[in-house]
């Protein structure tokens, strides 16, 4: 809970930052680079939350794997780093791009069916979406053949379920 808490304080000061000198879009593609690789790579994961690993060898691997990052975003590295907090880079990077979409008005709905979703269905839940909320909205949908049929929705802290089971 304490990591979250941190790792919203962190990204909410770089989006800051970012913002500032007009940057936010190239840290988002850099946050999500962090993201994606720390989440495909295990043995990077582990590395970063181990204590015993020197923090200059944890420097310079993740120096090593984004050469090309923003100047903002290495600074992130430097400032994790050095306040001990190094272990909540990939929650910072999650959180920075919920953030960054929160602040271009988008938002992300998560869309559960029975099967993969239609063309038709899809329609369906895009309308539902406009009448619960003003934003842009990506779908990001998911096949769970537990529901039976239909589907839920949920768009930020609201849930629309017109899934069979639920009937």
């Amino acid at each position: 809970m304490a990591g979250t808490r941190a790792a919203i304080r962190y990204a909410k000061a770089i989006l800051s930052l970012a913002l500032s000198e007009k940057n936010a879009d190239k840290v988002k593609d850099d946050m999500k680079s962090i993201a994606n690789t720390i989440a495909e790579n295990e043995d990077l994961a582990n590395m970063l939350d181990n204590s015993v690993v020197k923090t200059e060898t944890k420097k310079a691997a993740l120096n090593a794997i984004f050469p090309n990052l923003n100047k903002i975003s290495n600074s992130l590295f430097d400032l994790l780093i050095s306040n001990k907090r190094i272990d909540i880079l990939n929650q910072v990077a999650i959180k920075y791009s919920v953030l960054f979409d929160e602040h271009n008005g988008k938002e992300l709905a998560e869309v559960t069916t029975a099967v993969p979703l239609t063309k038709d269905l899809e329609t369906k839940v895009l309308s539902k979406v406009k009448e619960l909320t003003n934003k842009t909205v990506e779908l990001k949908s998911i096949v769970d053949e537990n529901i039976l049929g239909g589907f839920i929705l949920r768009v930020g802290d609201k849930q629309y379920d017109a899934s069979i089971s639920n009937k």
